[in-house]
């Protein structure tokens, strides 16, 4: 695959299979969103092909990528309007599909790859938190204490008591997400977050499509939450910093991302203790606003979540956004406690406000960018 600053075409190197995935679901799409223009599929040898993109930045006919054009805004140098209009973009785009494709579906008869492989029984969630050699220590005594025996334990975060029981998070996701269970779906790109979505003269631009096809609405509105509030802003550019290497055309550092004051975890009386900021610059910070606006009106209603609940109803998508997208192992002592109180105010969206809230940024670097 060339990167996102090549001259030419933008091409993508996949194995066969995933190379038909692709192609079947740009050709889903095509006629319903602004997509690049597919110009050829090549075999490249006996397992692999390439498909060959439209460069819509090289055409002109995008301008910045939604994580460079936050990244920008954070940085005051572009207007935080931008970032709104781009979001309310994406889910005018969501409302339209739900309107030309929406009807009420199985989990079985959307795209697996997202939700129902990872959460299937011995899937990667299991995989990642059920090892053992996976934990967190106890500051006082050193103890270890695997990540998965926390069950049941009391996670008091930034002085709001939460229950914390990794594994009865993903129990209720997988009883949740059981291949029966109907929800409202349509044909959308399938994994909306920054490195996919480009700002164009028709609004929002849809990159990646792997995952196109029928999808849950739910599962796309918390794919792109959980990509404002902590994987765009601090996971991904942190800890897997070459998918927007290779994908966002200024892929610029990150302006903040989440601290912690203090941390504490006592196995003897079952508790975790944290204290934590979750900075966020002017760009996010509006990106953020924007779609929890939408989803508590016309997103929401599109996507068929019931009013008032909203947000509880994306508990199982966003506990496997939390839990499902950077393996564990990757995560440092501080980045595990910071999912762990994320996840344990995901479980109890009863008030959403602990969950979505964020810090307004109030020092900004100034820094130049060719």
């Amino acid at each position: 695959m060339n990167t996102a600053t090549a001259p030419g075409p933008f091409r993508k190197s996949l194995p066969t299979s995933k190379a038909d995935s692709e192609e079947r679901g740009w050709r889903q799409i095509a006629g319903q969103f602004v997509v690049p223009t597919l110009l050829q599929r090549t075999r490249l040898d006996a397992d692999t092909d390439v498909i060959a993109y439209e460069n819509v930045f090289a055409s002109g006919r995008c301008r910045l990528m939604l994580g460079d054009l936050i990244a920008l805004a954070d940085r005051g140098q572009a207007p935080t309007a931008d970032v709104g209009d781009l979001i309310d973009a994406v889910c005018d785009d969501l409302i339209t599909a739900a309107t030309a494709t929406g009807r009420t579906t199985a989990l079985s008869a959307c795209v697996p790859a997202l939700y129902t492989d990872r959460i299937r029984p011995g899937g990667r969630l299991d995989t990642w938190y059920q090892d053992p050699s996976l934990t967190l220590t106890d500051r006082h005594t050193g103890q270890r204490t695997p990540l998965g025996a926390l069950t049941g334990y009391t996670a008091t975060v930034n002085d709001t008591a939460f229950l914390l029981d990794v594994p009865a998070a993903i129990n209720a996701a997988r009883s949740a997400l059981h291949s029966d269970g109907q929800w409202t779906s349509a044909i959308t790109q399938g994994d909306p977050t920054e490195p996919n979505i480009a700002a164009s003269a028709a609004g929002a631009c849809w990159l990646d499509f792997e995952h196109a096809g029928r999808n849950t609405l739910a599962g796309e509105i918390a794919n792109l939450l959980w990509y404002l509030l902590a994987l765009g802003g601090w996971l991904v550019p942190t800890h897997q910093p070459d998918v927007y290497r290779r994908t966002l055309p200024l892929h610029l550092p990150q302006a903040a991302t989440p601290t912690i004051e203090h941390a504490e975890l006592s196995t003897r009386h079952r508790r975790l203790d944290l204290h934590h900021k979750w900075p966020t610059g002017p760009g996010r910070h509006t990106a953020l606003t924007r779609l929890l606006a939408r989803l508590t009106t016309d997103l929401g209603t599109a996507a068929g979540l019931p009013t008032g609940r909203q947000l509880q109803a994306l508990r199982p998508f966003l506990t496997l956004r939390i839990l499902g997208v950077i393996p564990p192992h990757l995560l440092t002592p501080n980045d595990l406690f910071l999912l762990m109180a994320k996840l344990a105010q995901a479980q109890h969206l009863t008030d959403p406000t602990p969950f979505t809230h964020a810090d307004p940024l109030s020092d900004l670097l100034t820094v130049e960018y060719p």
